[in-house]
């Protein structure tokens, strides 16, 4: 079955396949998917075009600036698409209810380890089962700095769901706003390289990549702690939800593509998968480079033990995200029987343990707390703004 042209113009070649199979599924929902294939982030991506000739040491000091506010003062010589990308950026959307997050908030520190573990060993895996692979395999960042890659990620989830993290001033605003401008620095990079093949992928991190990943990141994400044991209300999803749908939107995915709760995130998820090519060479080589840097980030350097540790990774990861997956992605062929089921355990019985003895409960709150900081890339002073100036990451300069 070849696609209608006029339901979908411009399809890259790589979503020929999917197609047919995402529209058996959800017809709007494909021909959504594979539109926003083609779209970029028009406000950051403008501003990204704007800076790339200029001094990288002077945009950093105007997104600095931005970040205090698009009124500061220091914002004044930036160029006007960076002003008013801003601007745009203080503007909340209609949906937004900051006192929905507390629960979210909560629930996530009553469960940080074993979010921790299942974003590591479920959805980022499944991330890279798309083409979104590609971009990361180009720039070389996570194969070659995939200790930094994965710290970058557990400090924005720890920053989004620090108590006001999302507060105009708060790091996980300010860092959900940073990952936007990288995103659209990486983006004005790779569509000027010959290595990117818009034909066949599409637009480079792209708005259909970004809204499955906040989908992965959320819907998926409570999937597999429920699979692993966490336990939490259906107040508490929602609110969990709330907090990833707003990190979506600053980070400029358009509503166009962004969840509403749930139900639609699984359902985007679901009809993306259907709609991506099967998972390529830079998949498996993204995926397998993401486990085998966990035993660094969990600091782990004696080589035996992170043998031991990717192992059980491993182990984890394929009862996640299942055999047919693991195989594609060139998994080695371990055995899973009962490691899932014994991870359950061990978190139900640490909460029944935590229950007779409260004082052990808060203990463990604050040391799983200190886990996550630690297994996280955390300046407490600053955050960085420079940006990447080079398509491939051992090129560029430090960002």
């Amino acid at each position: 079955m070849t696609p209608r042209a006029d339901l979908v113009p411009a399809m890259p070649s790589d979503y020929v396949a999917g197609y047919p199979r995402a529209r058996a599924y959800d017809p709007a929902l494909a021909a959504t998917y594979i539109r926003h294939t083609g779209i970029g982030d028009p406000l950051a991506d403008a501003a990204a075009a704007d800076c790339a000739a200029l001094d990288r040491a002077a945009v950093a000091r105007w997104i600095e600036a931005g970040m205090r506010g698009a009124d500061d003062p220091g914002l004044r010589e930036a160029p006007v698409s960076l002003r008013a990308f801003f601007e745009a950026a203080e503007i909340p959307p209609a949906w937004l209810d900051p006192a929905a997050f507390g629960p979210g908030v909560r629930m996530f520190h009553r469960n940080s380890y074993t979010i921790l573990v299942a974003f590591v060993t479920g959805v980022l895996i499944e991330g890279f089962t798309t083409n979104i692979a590609k971009s990361f395999m180009l720039t070389g960042r996570v194969q070659d700095r995939g200790v930094r890659r994965l710290g970058q990620n557990n400090r924005h989830m720890t920053e989004i769901f620090f108590p006001g993290g999302l507060e105009r001033q708060g790091d996980g605003w300010k860092l959900s706003v940073r990952i936007r401008l990288v995103h659209a620095q990486m983006r004005h990079l790779l569509q000027a390289s010959e290595e990117w093949d818009a034909a066949a992928w599409g637009t480079p991190i792209s708005a259909a990549h970004l809204g499955f990943a906040i989908a992965a990141f959320s819907a998926r994400l409570l999937r597999h702690t429920r699979t692993l044991g966490a336990s939490y209300s259906a107040e508490e999803a929602a609110s969990f939800m709330a907090v990833w749908r707003y990190t979506g939107y600053l980070m400029g995915i358009p509503e166009t593509i962004l969840f509403r709760d749930e139900a639609a995130a699984l359902q985007l998820y679901d009809g993306g998968r259907l709609c991506e090519p099967d998972p390529s060479a830079e998949s498996i080589v993204m995926a397998n480079a993401l486990v085998n840097s966990a035993p660094l980030i969990a600091g782990i350097t004696d080589p035996q033990a992170r043998r031991g540790l990717a192992r059980y990774t491993y182990r984890i990861s394929r009862g996640l995200i299942g055999k047919e997956t693991a195989d594609a992605l060139r998994y080695p062929p371990l055995r899973t029987f009962g490691v899932v089921p014994w991870f359950r355990w061990q978190v139900r019985l640490g909460r029944l343990v935590d229950r007779w003895m409260p004082g052990r409960r808060q203990g463990r709150s604050f040391t799983r707390f200190g886990y996550l900081l630690a297994a996280s890339t955390f300046d407490p002073d600053r955050i960085r703004y420079t940006l990447p100036d080079h398509i491939h990451d051992e090129h560029s300069s430090e960002w």
